[in-house]
């Protein structure tokens, strides 16, 4: 028989001792009245699509610093835009494989994208190490669902 047993078992029992049921305190609380449900107040959760992204300065096609940066926003801006028509609509891929002799010879993916986006907000600009910027998007999930039955509607319509 284990030694430390009687002691777990006396220290457990004094423990539970201790506890006991205070039925007196409980029924002098006050009732909890029921709150209307008009009177609850609503707490919206505003939820989003957040969409990144990236531009190098350096290899944008003017000779001023200046106008290279500006440059660099726009395509990182234009970049995430790319980012959230992808997180809305989806991606189009088309893939080729040839295999000759058990070998892959040529392997090529495609893809693109596709929508339209309205009402995305700016959430940032940023420099992102020496020679990058960084933009980040955001698009309200009502947003989304608004853009996403305009689309469905459009393919019905060039269904018929």
């Amino acid at each position: 028989m284990n030694p430390l047993l009687p002691l777990t078992v006396g220290l457990l029992a004094t423990l539970l001792s201790a506890c006991q049921s205070l039925p007196s305190v409980v029924a002098a609380r006050a009732p909890v009245a029921e709150v209307p449900a008009n009177m609850i107040p609503l707490v919206e959760k505003r939820e989003s699509l957040t969409a990144t992204g990236y531009a190098v300065i350096s290899v944008q096609n003017h000779r001023t610093p200046a106008q290279q940066r500006l440059l660099a926003i726009r395509a990182a801006k234009l970049d995430a835009y790319r980012s959230l028509t992808e997180q809305v609509y989806g991606l189009r891929m088309d893939a080729t494989a040839t295999v000759a002799d058990m070998v892959v010879q040529n392997d090529t993916f495609r893809s693109r994208v596709e929508g339209v986006i309205y009402g995305a907000t700016l959430v940032s600009i940023t420099p992102s190490g020496d020679d990058t910027y960084e933009t980040t998007l955001s698009l309200d999930k009502a947003t989304v669902q608004d853009l996403r039955m305009l689309y469905l509607g459009q393919l019905t319509a060039k269904a018929k």
